[in-house]
């Protein structure tokens, strides 16, 4: 083998990247550091940057390359398009010298021998200046699959050496400083897995939107990864909890099955295309492309790569790995790592987008990044469209193509119809940082050329485009520059959904985590009709509380699985601060209002103060379900390992309540006291604060709800607008029981905090709980912020 022209991965490391680029460079790493530590990499090898300038120089080309770029000027537009094009004809139109084509036959020649006459490899390009932490060059470059036979070997090569010359390409190059002529290309060969069988995708050792460093995030497909990387299937995606699995629990913390639309697989025919699209059954749409085993041993592995780049680079790296399942073995195979660039390159500041309007909403997606804007749409049913594209327009399309990269970086936002948030339009939005939303079903229909539009990626993992400039407001600080708190700050959370983003704010904790919104919004079912579902009288809500269960096997399970998914996750991105989560306390008239509700709730006149709380929990019309709660908080504590959980009843009224509760819940395994288990009560009913003596000696602590609290000391409805004005938390009565919970509290060694708005809307009120000694003061996230600074400025 010619060593200057072509090397074996196995010969290659990071310290090689000048000669084989960053992404044969890493392929050779994990092979050769990797390979003992469980991290599976397919053989192959790469034609070195002397090969490719042996070809450019031994053609001539360099002199044609240089004077078309430099006649070029600025890289854009249709200019662009013919300079690019031209270098490409005439690299395709020069022959293979003859070194070069005779050392890649003798390589694959080797892998021939290894694997098989004829054996289907993949040909990447793979820049010098590539898959580095500053750039990805996602896209930029071209890639071609299932190429058999050493002619076709060698012409893949040719066709990756003219993709350096792409009209993106050049415009990304330019984007960030790069010298075209310094850059050479080396070829990666890698022998195919038989992903087409099976499935593949991606994975980042972070979370790609919010930057929230302890997940891995999994995606994948059925068939080969393309189809995400181009948009054309919305693929599963899967998070594993880091901090966890490192401790040895082995669970994914939360998943999303993505519709997986189609699947590329090698073509039927010999010629033309080697690989093609095929639809998905529809089980196959329904099922996960991998098990839950199959996912936790690519999170291992990925932390591994993880950790050998973030030693080899001396800082935290995180990583942007593909992976692919070998259908005829079952087998893991990692295809390419590199350094994750976006949040790689984040500064340590805080930007927060919130909504102070609204506005009707047109469509919903994907949310990728959690920024806002305001554009006019400018649809693009086919390049020709492109041109219409001009400064500020939100781009619609059915997918994007990397062809595209000058034209994006026009836009305000974009909007496709498919994809899912590891496809190219997500990768470049993150890179420019726009918001995007991805997998907008029949986005080109819905949204009409010249309308004016809001995309907001700011509420979550929904994405919403709403009809008209929808006002918002950006809050942006310095993390470093923050005051420190004169009490503990903590968080408001109930949807899972921003629980990664707001872990990033610098705050002790979750003071409040909201049950209620994961009952409603992800289990979605009454909890008793999951337990007697014979009791559920319309059929039509049977049918679809039984294809909400099916996949789980019963009820119970469907419930525990929801439930501690959603928990899990909020425990999961606080972690180890804590998290107090509040068992759920809707009102009778909103337990009804799940399916099958209105079967298993009475008609109160008063709901507010009727079957809820504590007593609801002990009562033979609910105890079953209140069952289900503790066995699924029970799971996120011991099968998740998240013991930084902590569980807080409300609305408990009595002191044979409190018992009774704490009775049923150490029957169900959750006892206080055993693997570190709090257990907290709010305070925010009149007798909390009477008998705070007694409570004290059933409780670890309390939070107070200013809310109840005021409403039932005052006796005012909070929902009234008649007596609206008269409902105030620093009435003096309120103020009264609120100093009274906070001392008994400390009589007692307990710990006493407040959740609620209060506090971020008015700083006197604020400054007055912490003269009466408050614990913590916990607030929305958008209100954190705020927070700080009323603190800052009474320092």
């Amino acid at each position: 083998m010619t060593a200057a022209l072509v090397r074996e991965f196995s010969e290659i490391g990071l310290a090689d990247i000048a000669e084989v680029g960053g992404k044969n460079a890493s392929l050779g790493e994990m092979i050769g550091a990797l390979g003992e530590k469980g991290v599976s990499v397919p053989q192959g090898f790469a034609t070195t940057t002397e090969a490719y300038r042996l070809f450019v120089d031994g053609n001539g080309l360099a002199p044609m390359i240089a004077e078309t770029l430099a006649e070029l000027g600025s890289p854009s537009g249709s200019k662009l398009e013919k300079s690019a094009r031209a270098i490409r004809e005439a690299i395709l139109a020069a022959p293979m010298p003859d070194p070069v084509a005779a050392a890649i036959r003798e390589a694959y020649a080797g892998l021939e021998a290894q694997y098989g006459r004829d054996v289907a490899v993949a040909v990447r390009s793979s820049a010098t200046a590539e898959d580095l932490p500053q750039a990805s060059f996602a896209g930029q470059h071209d890639s071609f699959l299932n190429i058999s036979g050493a002619d076709d070997v060698v012409r893949a090569v040719q066709r990756c050496f003219a993709s350096l010359y792409t009209a993106r390409a050049i415009s990304y190059r330019a984007d960030h400083g790069l010298a075209d002529l310094k850059i050479a290309l080396s070829a990666g060969v890698q022998k195919m897995v038989r992903a087409d069988q099976a499935s593949s995708g991606v994975v980042f050792t972070l979370d790609t939107e919010s930057g929230f460093r302890d997940v891995v995030m999994v995606t994948g497909v059925w068939g080969l990864g393309e189809a995400i990387v181009q948009g054309l299937a919305e693929p599963d995606e899967f998070h594993v909890h880091k901090p966890t699995l490192r401790a040895g629990y082995r669970y994914v913390l939360r998943r999303r099955i993505g519709a997986k639309e189609c699947r590329m697989v090698y073509a039927r025919r010999a010629g033309g295309d080697r690989t093609e699209l095929r639809r998905t059954t529809h089980a196959q749409r329904e099922r996960p492309c991998l098990s839950d085993a199959e996912i936790v041993e690519l999170a291992e592995q990925a932390l591994t790569v993880e950790a050998h780049y973030s030693a080899a680079m001396g800082a935290d790296t995180p990583m942007d790995i593909e992976w692919a399942k070998d259908g005829p073995d079952g087998e893991l195979f990692i295809i390419q790592a590199r350094p994750e660039t976006v949040h790689a390159r984040a500064e340590q500041r805080l930007q927060q987008y919130r909504l102070t309007g609204t506005g009707r909403v047109m469509a919903e997606g994907q949310a990728v990044g959690n920024a806002v804007a305001c554009g006019i749409v400018r649809p693009v049913a086919s390049t020709a469209d492109l041109e219409k594209v001009g400064d500020g327009d939100v781009l619609v399309s059915k997918a994007t193509s990397p062809d595209w990269e000058p034209v994006l970086k026009r836009a305000a936002a974009i909007v496709t119809e498919s994809g899912g948030r590891t496809c190219h339009a997500a990768i470049v939005a993150r890179e420019l940082g726009v918001p995007a939303v991805v997998g907008v079903t029949d986005a080109l229909d819905r949204l009409k050329d010249g309308d004016r539009v809001t995309i907001s990626c700011a509420e979550g993992r929904t994405g919403r485009i709403y009809r008209g400039a929808v006002p918002f407001e950006v809050d942006e600080v310095d993390l470093k520059e923050l005051p420190k708190p004169l009490v503990k700050l903590m968080v408001n959370v109930g949807n899972p959904d921003i629980a990664f983003q707001s872990a990033r704010l610098p705050v002790d904790g979750v003071g409040l985590a909201r049950s209620e919104f994961i009952m409603a919004e992800a289990v979605r079912v009454h909890p008793m009709a999951l337990i007697r579902p014979e009791r559920t009288t319309g059929k039509r809500t049977r049918q679809r509380i039984d294809k909400l269960v099916a996949p789980y096997g019963d009820g119970a399970d469907y419930f525990i699985a929801k439930f501690a998914e959603g928990v899990g996750t909020i425990a999961a991105a606080f972690y180890p601060r804590p998290v107090i989560v509040r068992t759920s306390d809707f009102k009778s008239n909103e337990y009804a209002a799940l399916l099958g509700g209105k079967d298993f709730e009475p008609a109160e006149e008063n709901p507010m103060i009727g079957f809820r709380g504590a007593a609801r929990y002990a009562h033979p019309a609910y105890q079953e379900a209140f069952a289900l709660e503790c066995r699924a908080l029970r799971h996120v504590r011991e099968t998740m390992g998240l013991t930084n959980l902590i569980v807080m009843i409300p609305f408990c009224r009595r002191l044979e309540e409190a018992r009774q509760v704490l009775e049923i819940m150490a029957g169900h395994g959750l006892k206080r006291g055993e693997n570190g288990l709090q257990i907290y009560m709010m305070t925010e009913i009149p007798s909390n604060v009477i008998l705070v003596d007694d409570f004290a000696r059933h409780f670890d602590g309390f939070s107070i709800g200013s809310n109840d609290l005021t409403q039932l000391t005052l006796g005012i409805d909070r929902d009234s607008d008649l007596l609206a004005e008269g409902f105030d938390e620093r009435d003096p009565a309120v103020e009264k029981l609120i100093m009274m919970a906070i001392e008994g509290a400390h009589q007692h060694g307990r710990s006493c905090g407040i959740c609620g708005q209060r506090p971020s809307d008015d700083p006197a009120f604020a400054a007055w709980l912490v003269e009466q000694g408050i614990d913590s003061i916990s607030v929305t996230p958008d209100s954190v912020l705020a927070v700080l600074r009323q603190f800052e400025d009474r320092n």
